[in-house]
Parts: structure tokens; sequence; C-alpha cells
């Protein structure tokens, strides 16, 4: 394999998002944000625009569109992926800069692509027509290093490439957008009550006491009328709550706004490695109430062995195309704080076999265990059963995979969609045999705060946005 990687650096501008505001509207235009203008923020950002190729699955059928082209196909998505990155390159120009992403597939995998994977029966229609994977394939993308302070314009192919000066002049500021405000123009609307989550709870029990699964991930669903531009919703949650793994991607019919504190899987140089979260406490502005509510958290029995299942589950899933005696499991229940909850967080690696890569990674996994509980297949029935309806983007997938055989994805937690005049978000929770019903609808309502502090802020009677408040904590970990 030649190196045909092309890398030139150009004038460093720390506020990103500001530089993407000016193509935020455009199709197929995409943001991963490390949030590193918040404090303790992450390093790269990555900004793509005009992919060569687009696919888009619904239902059993997967579109590729490239150039004036137009090909249906019922191949398996992970195949048509695969095929569309095309033959692997060498990225050693890139590699030695340390630059996580060198061009390739950027978008979203939506959490019913899991049916297909895993050739689940569920009760619960899916519609033909709703969207389960929706993934650009970029030459050319701006990588922002905000510990290096540098801008890079990396990609393959024609140096004369218009799309890649485009992105030359987004690099340099001189492109602006004529942007609509944002409004919610009505209540949010929630598809449970809390009586009604007492009886999904009650249910879960029953199935836990049968011996069905060890542990339930049930999840609330709202949804609100909005109109104008999502982009400024997404300005106000990077602020309300930074988060490692910050998207903003513009894909047809819908804009996915996502504030993920979660990987979901990362490989680079055949190393992968996944960090599933499991464990929540709130935080509090007074300081030491803030530090007993974590230290709470790090020593409860039922959290830490909520996240030991999770783990074990995980470590089967990497075994699925990781070498034979690589798992491994570095950080066991390591507390993290974030902007408005403490959370536990595990690390399970392991070294990716000769015969796999990348998308024989991500279909192996999908969807991640933490959102779904153990063992899976057994908890994905009993989800479709007891929410009643597709969850759609939420606890489906987020990221890259690059032509040089790396990948980085998050988790689509604490992420909202906007599409057909509608905000679409949900929360959710681990259930497994000593919770607590009340205690597990707070949890939903504090991990569900964010979302609705924003529909709050932009609802027609609010008034200008407020700052975020102090004591803003992030991860250390991004997109990278």
């Amino acid at each position: 394999m030649k190196d045909l990687t092309q890398v030139e650096q150009l004038t460093y501008d720390a506020d990103t998002a500001a530089l993407f505001g000016a193509v935020a509207a455009e199709p197929w235009a995409m943001f991963l944000d490390s949030n590193a203008d918040s404090p303790g923020g992450g390093r790269w950002d990555i900004l793509a625009l005009a992919p060569r190729a687009t696919l888009c699955t619904a239902g059993a059928v997967t579109e590729v569109r490239g150039g004036n082209r137009l090909t249906r196909t019922l191949a398996d998505p992970m195949d048509v992926l695969r095929e569309a990155l095309g033959q692997r390159v060498d990225a050693a120009a890139a590699a030695e800069l340390g630059l996580p992403f060198v061009g390739g597939a950027i978008g979203w995998l939506g959490y019913e692509l899991g049916r297909r994977f895993e050739r689940l029966d569920l009760g619960t229609p899916l519609p033909a027509t709703a969207p389960q994977l929706a993934v650009g394939i970029y030459d050319w993308t701006l990588l922002v290093d905000h510990q290096a302070r540098a801008t890079y314009l990396v990609g393959q192919g024609d140096p004369a490439d218009p799309r890649r000066q485009r992105l030359r002049r987004v690099a340099e500021g001189r492109l602006w957008a004529r942007r609509r405000p944002f409004q919610v123009t009505g209540p949010p609307m929630s598809d449970m009550s809390h009586a009604g989550y007492a009886r999904r709870f009650a249910a879960v029990q029953e199935y836990i006491r049968a011996g069905d699964c060890y542990q339930v991930n049930l999840a609330r669903r709202w949804q609100a009328p909005v109109a104008g531009d999502a982009w400024a919703a997404y300005r106000r949650l990077r602020q309300v709550n930074p988060a490692p793994f910050g998207a903003y991607l513009s894909t047809p019919g819908m804009q996915v706004l996502s504030a993920s504190p979660e990987r979901f899987l990362a490989v680079r140089d055949r190393l992968v490695e996944t960090r599933p979260i499991k464990g929540t406490a709130a935080r509090h502005p007074d300081p030491d109430h803030d530090r007993a509510l974590a230290a709470r958290l790090a020593g409860s029995a039922k959290d830490l062995a909520e996240n030991l299942m999770i783990v074990d589950l995980l470590r089967n899933d990497l075994g699925r195309c990781c070498e034979t005696g690589s798992i491994r499991v570095p950080e066991l229940f390591r507390l993290e704080s974030y902007a408005g909850v403490h959370h536990l967080v595990s690390t399970v690696t392991g070294r990716l076999r000769s015969d796999a890569d990348a998308p024989a990674l991500l279909r192996a996994c999908f969807p991640g265990g933490s959102i779904t509980g153990a063992p899976k297949i057994r908890t994905m029935q009993i989800i479709d059963e007891l929410e009643g309806a597709p969850r759609g983007l939420y606890c489906g997938a987020i990221g890259y995979i690059g032509f040089d055989g790396a990948m980085d994805t998050s988790i689509a937690i604490r992420t909202a969609t906007v599409a057909d005049g509608r905000l679409d978000f949900r929360a959710g929770g681990g259930l497994v045999a000593d919770s607590d019903c009340d205690a597990e609808w707070s949890e939903i309502g504090l991990k569900a705060r964010a979302m609705l502090e924003l529909v709050a802020e932009f609802g027609a009677d609010a008034g200008p946005a407020s700052a975020p408040g102090p004591g803003s904590v992030r991860l250390r970990s991004d997109f990278a």
C-alpha cells in the first residue's frame, strides 16, 4: 500500500464551532466535537462536508449514492460500508503527526440496525422508511488539534478537488451563513408517566426473578414541536452539557445533536477499546456534598455489580473479533465526573484478529451492551416489548471509520434528533434485581435534565439563554 494521504497545516482557530456554523445547514455537514473550549475539554475536532458517496439504510435496503449513480442493495450494511471505504490506505504521514482520522466514513447507526445483525424477530414493527443508518464517505476533512493548537486539512485524491478548497475557506473563516432562530413551539410530551414506568419496572423484576435476564435498560421518551435552526440548539447544548463525544450531524431529513459521554468502540493499530458507563449520581454545587455523592457512588455495591455485568458482556462481544487471550480490563469502576452527573466507567481492551476489521467489530458488538442489558438478545426482546416503539438513533452509535482502518464511535445517549418539526430524545437506566423504582425514575430525570433545560430555554415564552453554571466538568477522552 502506498501512502497517498495528503496533509496541509492551516492557521489554527480555537472556535471550531463558529467555523462549522457557517456550513452547519448543508446536507451531510458533519461535526465531531470534543468541546475543547470548555473547562477540561478534549483534543480533536473533526469537520467534514460534501461526501464523495453516501449510504442510507431503511428496512432491508441500503441506498448508495455517488456522483450521479444510485444503487440499492439488500446486502449487510457493514459489507456495503466496507466496500464503500475501499482498500485500506497506508497513512504513515498522518500517523507521524498523530492525526486520528485521514478521511473515510462519518455518520450514525440506529439502534434498530441490531435487529439485522442479530436476526431478531421482535413484536414492534419497524416502518420500511425508518432510517437505520446514515453515513457519508469523505475524501477531505478538517482536523483541529486543540492541544497542539494546529489545524490540518487531511485527505485523499485530487489536490485540486473543490471540496478541499472549500474546507480551506471554512478553516480560514471566510464563509458565513444567515441563521434562523430555533424555537420550541409547544411543551415536551413523554411516552411514560410515573405509574406507567412503575408497571414496566415491575415487569422487568418478574423477568429477572424468572431467570430471563440479569439487567435491562429501560428508557423513557420525550418529544416537542420545534421550528428553526437546530444548530442554534446544539450550540446551546454544548454549553449546558459539554461532553467528550459531542456531535452535530446534518443527515437527510434529520439533524443529530449529541452530548454523549460514552465511548462505544475505538480501533487504532488493531488495538480495540470500549468504555462502558454503568452507575450514575447527581452533581451538587456544594463541593463537599458533591464529593460525598461521588464517594457514595464509588462504594455502591449495586452500581458496581451492574457495571461488572456489562463489562463481562462486552468482554464476550469483543472476543468475537479479537485475538484469543488478548481481552483485558485495565480500568474497572473508574469514577468520572461530567457537567451534571458522576458516572462509573470501566475500560475493556483487546487486539483485533488479522481476519477482522472495524466494520466487523462494529457488527459483532452492536448495539452496545451498556444500553441493552444482559444477556443482550433477551434484553433487547424485553426492551421491545416494554417500550413498545423503535428507539431510532437512541442507543445506536455515532462516529467514524477511517480509510486506514481506524475507528472511534460513541453510544448515542444524551442525544436528540430533529426531524419533521419535532425534537425527540430519550433517557434510560439499567434495572437489576435490587433496583428501586423511585430511584431509577429519578435517575432518568437526571440524565434527561440537560435536554429538558434546553427545551425550556427555547420555549415560546422563554427569555434569552443564560450562561452555563460554574463547575462544569468534562471527561478526559474525546473522538481521538
